[in-house]
């Protein structure tokens, strides 16, 4: 049975990104917006690396915001739920290297902040109640938070835009776990590979996508303990690239490969592909850690830098092609077998968001040509498209949305905050 909070976190229905550990990037509570082009009102505000939002009490939306640059600096606002204007703002927060991080509201009121090679403690009027330096002088792509409150991160082991490809040396991982009160280091765990993606969790078990093999490590309280019994290895197919974030659902692991030249994005992923072989939707089994992969549309140059959703009831799995502008959702049997159900043309790139009981799949449409983003919903059993609508974007959002406390839902990228709401 799907718990409808995770221990750790605060008990509302977006307490942090793909709203919670398992990625499952759906609402915990309430109802799906039915929007409908003829009752739906678009407002945007400009918001340089807006990366997502996360819903603490009613009325209270928080905004992560960072700038750009080796040595960039992170920001909280807590924004109008409506207006999406400021209306608190934390002081400048110590960064580092850059790569988007993460917020979330913890279970004891606090919110944490990880970017950079930092963390950070604020208390719900944005005063910050503590901070640590990470040990790598790398970024930490954000963190889950485990049922007894502490804070498990990584550093990202990707090459950051800008790199020289000659001299990028990645190296393996290394998995922390943090004390919630004061974010001291009070355990760490060696990984066999680097990562790239951003962590998963199920209660305890914290699954790493390394560059080549799912692993899961075990915190037991005291300790991480990486589980030599489990390693998923998915990248066995020449001109094959690592993988990206894991959606834990259905008994499995689901993530997409290909994710080798994200750092190249341009305002748009499309066209800055560089696998050779067509990128995978992949499963792995939480239980065997056997692998399956199926193709998303065939292609060389795919690209993606973000994870699929699974519609757990409807047993229906979408994946997407940054890089060739693909969309596909696939059918998928008792034991995991995947069929196709569905596929359409769109420059989708960013985080999906389901509204499982209206069947809502909230994606997006960037046009190079324009250079516009558009917000998509489609019909998630047909494929079809229910509403389009102008996200207020110049470039193609790789990030985060995030549902609203009523009948609508957030839309990030780095240059604009956009709520999309039913209006009677």
């Amino acid at each position: 049975m799907t718990k409808l909070h995770d221990a750790g976190y605060w008990p509302s229905r977006w307490p942090g990104e793909d709203g919670g550990p398992r990625r499952r990037q759906r609402p915990l509570t309430g109802d799906g917006p039915a929007l409908d082009a003829e009752h739906v009102e678009v407002r945007s505000r400009d918001a340089i690396a807006a990366t997502m939002v996360v819903l603490r009490d009613p009325g209270e939306v928080f905004l992560l915001r960072h700038t750009l640059g080796p040595d960039a600096i992170a920001w909280v606002e807590r924004v109008d739920p409506i207006t999406l204007e400021p209306l608190e703002r934390s002081q400048d927060l110590a960064g580092g290297p850059i790569w988007p991080g993460g917020v979330a509201a913890h279970a004891n009121g606090s919110l944490y902040v990880v970017f950079g090679n930092h963390a950070h403690r604020l208390a719900p009027d944005l005063t910050v109640l503590a901070s640590r330096d990470l040990p790598r002088r790398l970024p930490y792509n954000s963190f889950v938070v485990v049922p007894d409150g502490h804070l498990v991160t990584k550093d990202f082991g990707g090459m950051l835009p800008g790199d020289d490809l000659a001299s990028y040396t990645p190296q393996p991982a290394e998995m922390l776990a943090l004390d919630p009160e004061t974010l001291e280091i009070v355990a760490r765990c060696a990984l066999p590979e680097p990562s790239i993606a951003r962590l998963s969790a199920e209660d305890d078990i914290v699954y790493v996508v390394g560059t080549s093999t799912l692993f899961r490590v075990r915190w037991d309280g005291a300790r991480l303990r990486l589980d030599e019994g489990f390693a998923g290895r998915y990248r066995t197919i020449p001109g094959q690239t690592y993988g990206w974030d894991a959606v834990l659902a259905l008994g499995a692991a689901w993530f997409l490969d290909n994710g080798e030249g994200s750092e190249r994005y341009v305002g748009t992923l499309r066209g800055r592909g560089i696998s050779t072989a067509p990128l995978h939707l992949v499963r792995v089994d939480l239980v065997t850690a056997a692998v399956s992969v199926t193709e998303i549309c065939g292609r060389p140059d795919g690209l993606v830098a973000n994870p699929p959703v699974v519609d757990e009831a409807r047993r229906i799995v979408v994946g997407y092609d940054s890089g060739n502008g693909v969309l596909a959702a696939f059918d998928v049997a008792g034991d995991g077998r995947t069929t196709p159900r569905w596929r359409r043309e769109q420059n989708h790139a960013c985080h999906p968001l389901l509204f499982a009981d209206t069947g809502e799949l909230v994606t997006n449409d960037h046009d190079a040509t324009r250079m516009a983003d558009s917000i998509v919903v489609l019909d998630i059993e047909t494929g079809d498209e229910r509403l389009r609508l102008d996200a207020g974007s110049a470039v193609q959002s790789v990030l985060f949305p995030a549902p609203g406390f009523g009948r609508d839902f957030y839309y990030c990228s780095f240059a604009t905050l956009t709520r999309v709401a039913y209006c009677a």
